[in-house]
């Protein structure tokens, strides 16, 4: 499946991937529930030499990213608990916290994924 993506931001932004290159991760460590290497990125792509942070505090506008893919979590565990399950709402609102707190690493890796997706683009490798 993954090279059925290959050349797609879904790629890239699920993966974790080089926005250009797509072959390898932007992160030291893949895993985003290694809390103390959460936010520990690689400084450049070692394939195509691709900076990852273009200027000083650059995701922090992931930040206004993280909120809506926030919301999404949230609305999903809400619709599953709630109006799937018919579970009452205090429940629900214990789940949703839950879902939230157990999510948050994936949560912050996803916003940094698509923000820095908005200003690179993929770039097929030409051969000579």
């Amino acid at each position: 499946m993954k090279n059925f993506l290959k050349g797609t931001k879904l790629n890239s932004i699920l993966g974790g991937s080089c926005p250009v290159c797509q072959n390898e991760s932007m992160y030291k460590e893949v895993n985003p529930y290694v809390i103390s290497k959460l936010f520990e990125m690689n400084e450049r792509c070692q394939s195509c030499n691709t900076k990852y942070k273009i200027e000083p505090s650059f995701f922090y506008g992931a930040m206004y990213v993280s909120y809506p893919v926030g919301i999404i979590f949230a609305a999903t565990a809400f619709l599953l608990s709630h109006l799937v399950f018919g579970l009452d709402l205090i429940t629900t609102y214990v789940i949703i916290v839950i879902v939230m707190v157990v999510s948050l690493p994936v949560i912050i890796r996803l916003a940094r994924n698509i923000w820095i997706n908005f200003f690179m683009n993929y770039r097929k490798k030409e051969s000579v």
